[in-house]
């Protein structure tokens, strides 16, 4: 087992003359940067990074606290042009760019793996399967966002960057050899102008809210969700540590005329004074809308609904999926990674799906990438025109 990296745990860099040093060495480095970055996901608000993890060529491992240091365009200055590589780069690069880190192009070893059809994808496991190297991974759910960080803790930090240039080599190399490799190109590009999505209702995101069958239930945890997020953006805490989604909905069903009707309700704790007036004002203020002010049953979030009936859909669901799948074992690859599935769905809603030319414009309309379409807008027709043949 990987338990140290090889050159030791660098400082952390958290003053600004350490981080001009690191900036220096940064720029004075040569080839792809490793990059990797830690948050406290389920214990702060949001999503930003506490740790921010470097590793290039002549500089060596640096570790920065964007806590102490919140704006990082300099880095991203040193690291102009260079590739970065990062695992699972979704996860990471909306924190980094709210620090001012921003690629001009990138690696991803976890969509590269899977690509490559490895069975298990997770950091540890590629450093394993391409290395032959058992990686330490003792510290990912820990509380980043606590000063200061333990020495045992940069050490995990440190060894999530120590291998991945490595790594990368290793699998572009595969990613030639199986002819994937402009398939991967075209993946990494597409990151590049990745964001997290945006709701319009990001309430409807509660678990447990398919149990609330009323409007005005609805209404209730709209309202209850707004004043759990202004609580938690208040206090730095993530939602869930001041009120979990299972007792939010528990809350919903409770006809609480005073705030002490709230004092015990099963299965809620933490329902001290504070709490109970706020979760009840938030249930009055939802039981006083007007009707016409309740949300509606469907998601302003949600796909338009389909234009034929279900049970056309299902007719061409049942092969148009298998077709995507049938290409996907051809180029061995996760169906999904071929083709999102969501994209299939949608267009089998279509009053008319058309050829494979528009197929092609659907699914370009949708992001989907130039070898994507190639591999699947044919397929998709022709099972699409079989199903509505029958």
């Amino acid at each position: 087992m990987l338990s140290a990296p090889a050159d030791g745990v660098p400082d952390i860099v958290d003053t600004p003359d350490a981080l001009a040093a690191a900036v220096r060495d940064l720029a004075a480095g040569t080839g792809a940067v490793a990059v990797d970055a830690e948050r406290a996901s389920g214990i702060r608000y949001g999503g930003r990074a506490f740790l921010i993890q470097l590793r290039r060529a002549g500089a060596g491992t640096i570790l920065i606290d964007p806590e102490a240091l919140p704006d990082l365009s300099t880095v991203d200055d040193a690291l102009r042009g260079a590739e970065w590589v990062l695992h699972a780069s979704t996860q990471d690069l909306p924190c980094l760019a709210e620090r001012g880190m921003r690629p001009d192009a990138l690696f991803d070893t976890e969509l590269a793996a899977r690509m490559l059809d490895f069975e298990r994808f997770g950091l540890a496991a590629v450093v394993g399967e391409t290395l032959g190297v058992r990686l330490a991974k003792e510290h990912s759910n820990v509380d980043w966002s606590g000063r200061p960080l333990p020495r045992d803790w940069l050490t995990y930090a440190a060894l999530d960057v120590e291998l991945l240039i490595e790594v990368s080599d290793i699998l572009q190399a595969q990613l030639q050899e199986t002819g994937k490799a402009e398939f991967a190109q075209q993946e990494f590009d597409h990151l590049l102008d990745f964001t997290p999505n945006v709701y319009a209702e990001p309430w409807r995101r509660v678990q447990g809210l398919g149990s609330v069958k009323s409007r005005r239930g609805l209404a209730r945890v709209r309202s209850l969700w707004t004043a759990r997020d202004r609580v938690a953006a208040a206090q730095d805490l993530a939602p869930s540590q001041i009120l979990r989604d299972r007792h939010l909905i528990a809350l919903v069903g409770i006809d609480a005329r005073t705030p002490d009707d709230l004092r015990r309700v099963p299965g809620v704790p933490g329902m001290d004074r504070s709490a109970r007036l706020r979760w009840h004002k938030a249930l009055s203020d939802a039981d006083a809308l007007p009707e016409a002010e309740l949300p509606d049953h469907r998601s302003a979030d949600a796909e338009a609904p389909a234009e034929v009936d279900r049970n056309r859909v299902k007719a061409r669901l049942d092969l148009m999926k298998p077709a995507v799948q049938e290409v996907a074992r051809d180029l061995q690859m996760p169906h999904e990674v071929v083709l999102t599935p969501r994209h299939v769905k949608t267009l089998a809603g279509r009053r008319t799906i058309g050829d494979e030319q528009a197929v092609a414009a659907f699914l370009a309309e949708r992001g989907a990438r130039p070898w994507q379409i190639e591999a699947t807008a044919g397929v998709l027709a022709r099972a699409a025109a079989e199903a509505d043949r029958d």
